[in-house]
């Protein structure tokens, strides 16, 4: 009998973390049912950060509310209670972009110049209403291009034109920006904010919010100039850096944490933090983790390389399950490893039966790895 950690990042677009755990672990068990298997499904701060910490973290609560979505429609959604600790005696609040401000949410119909992040704040302000003592905030899959604009409204900050009327949301009212009066924000809660991503573009240029994430919401190449022109003009009125690492995630939501106070850090290593991953891979025998596209750059702060590095220094062995492997790939920390294109036969049969490839592929580990006895 071993004991198994399963850890994946969700595979985006097709399956949750927390499901592609189950998949994995039943896939797993089908060949070594003696195996005690611990679920421990991470996030990098994208879609599926909230439903990590549920899994892993024993006693957490979900918290309805109900936000203004990107669509500026009402949109039902939840935030994370967490047990007190010495540290957070009055608890932790997890908030999740993805379920407030995200293109999820959209349902396929994008909104580039219209959509902000003003139901995040909301979800933000929900959860200091409760009276947490810290926050641990997940900035991926963002819908807009704000620059946090509409997080740091629902946090008390007033935007205004040359008029002194307030602007419109998302990115028509940046481009008519001239005033920012943060004098009636609200502060971070006493333990401080952390905020999780998987990036660290700056918010302006070449490699900002705009020019790199702006095609995914919806902006041809004009109205990405015209965007990160509009992000400008909100950075010409905080004080914030705008070439901060991570100021440019999420459209430049990163940019509004870091006006709030929050601080940014990389998301899989502290997801693995509050949810103990290290003690649990330290317990374990192996350890298998995974996401959707495994390529050249996972090695770069994303979670199987986390994984993968705790791994290596508990001294056991790796394996990995990816929607697809690509050539550049680094496999070296892994002692087996299954790509789903290639057990299905196709990308498009993967992405439409993702669970069923992904218990082929535990299986297929549980062989693999099962039987061995040292890395």
């Amino acid at each position: 009998m071993k004991t198994v950690v399963i850890a994946p990042d969700s595979f985006k677009g097709s399956i949750s973390a927390s499901d592609a755990a189950r998949a994995l672990a039943e896939g797993w068990t089908r060949v070594r049912p003696g195996d005690t298997i611990v679920l421990r499904p991470m996030a990098d701060g994208g879609e599926g950060t909230l439903d990590a910490f549920a899994m892993a973290v024993r006693g957490a609560l979900r918290m309805p509310v109900t936000v203004d979505g990107p669509h500026h429609e009402p949109v039902d959604s939840e935030w994370l209670l967490l047990p007190p600790t010495p540290q957070s005696p009055r608890g932790i609040g997890v908030v999740e972009l993805a379920r407030t401000s995200g293109i999820e949410v959209l349902g396929g119909l994008l909104n580039p110049w219209g959509a902000d992040t003003r139901g995040f704040g909301e979800a933000i302000a929900a959860a200091l209403d409760h009276g947490v003592s810290s926050l641990v905030v997940g900035i991926g899959s963002s819908a807009s291009t704000d620059g946090g604009m509409g997080a740091l409204t629902a946090l008390g900050a007033r935007f205004t034109d040359r008029t002194g009327a307030l602007v419109l949301r998302g990115l028509r009212g940046l481009a008519t920006v001239e005033h920012a009066d943060l004098s009636l924000l609200r502060p971070v809660p006493p333990g401080g904010a952390i905020v999780l991503t998987d990036v660290s573009n700056p918010l302006l240029g070449p490699r900002g919010a705009a020019k790199i994430f702006g095609p995914q919401k919806g902006l041809d190449a004009e109205g990405m100039m015209r965007a990160d022109q509009a992000l400008s003009r909100l950075a010409g009125l905080l004080a914030t850096d705008p070439s901060a690492q991570g100021a440019g995630a999420a459209g430049g939501a990163g940019y509004g944490m870091l006006t709030w106070g929050a601080t940014l850090t990389p998301g899989a290593r502290d997801v693995g933090r509050l949810i103990g991953l290290a003690d649990a891979v330290a317990n374990a025998d192996i350890v298998v983790t995974g996401e959707g596209s495994f390529d050249g750059q996972s090695a770069e702060g994303k979670a199987p390389a986390h994984v993968a590095e705790l791994a290596r220094a508990a001294g056991i062995r790796a394996g990995l399950a990816a929607g697809r492997i690509a050539r550049d790939a680094d496999l070296g920390e892994f002692s087996a490893t299954e790509a789903l294109d290639m057990l299905s036969g196709s990308s498009e049969a993967a992405l439409a039966e993702p669970a069923k490839w992904l218990r082929e592929a535990g299986s297929r580990l549980g062989l693999a790895l099962g039987n061995t006895t040292h890395p």
